[in-house]
């Protein structure tokens, strides 16, 4: 068998990605879960995100997904249900990003901190097996030199995210003022 030959035959097949369980969504509003085969619930679209199911929602007549949106409904959902985790000025404050120059920076930076949150969350329930209403209390207290551990990785993280963030609006103002010939 020639070298070139080889070399191919030993290369490795890619990974299977895990299928994407699809949900159809009809004019009348239902969702249908084609894995089961049957109508579900935002509440149940809700527990597959919750179990880490990956899914994409499409419009059945279109194949559009819709995922994002049935993910905004979930969340206004649970926004509306009387333990909200946005403020009003959260909310207003993310709005006004919309349109402004920082709107491209702003989603890659809350999704890193809120995946630094997740990681947190992580630890902290792998620390705590075993713990006693008495542990969890001084862990929580922020005495813990976990917990004090842990929340001073994900401040260097945000450090780090918004660093690369400023690096990043550095570099296309620069080739901005670049292409009118201008130079700072």
């Amino acid at each position: 068998m020639p070298a070139a030959k080889k070399a191919e035959a030993k290369k490795p097949e890619p990974a299977a990605a895990e299928p994407q369980r699809v949900i159809k969504k009809y004019p009348n509003r239902r969702l249908y879960d084609t894995e089961t085969s049957s109508y579900i619930t935002l509440a149940e679209v809700k527990r597959l995100v919750m179990a880490s199911t990956p899914f994409a929602v499409r419009d059945a007549k279109t194949g559009e997904d819709l995922t994002r949106s049935i993910l905004l409904q979930i969340i206004l959902e649970e926004e509306a249900g009387g333990a909200p985790m946005f403020t009003e000025a959260v909310l207003s404050n993310i709005i006004r990003f919309y349109g402004h120059a920082m709107q491209g920076f702003m989603g890659p930076y809350l999704e890193k901190n809120v995946q630094a949150m997740m990681d947190i969350q992580a630890k902290v329930t792998e620390q705590a097996k075993g713990a006693t209403p008495e542990m969890w209390k001084q862990f929580l207290s922020m005495k813990s030199p976990v917990m004090q551990g842990m929340m001073g990785n994900y401040m260097e993280q945000s450090k780090s995210v918004f660093v690369q963030m400023q690096e990043q609006m550095q570099k296309q103002t620069d080739q901005m003022l670049g292409a009118f010939g201008l130079k700072r």
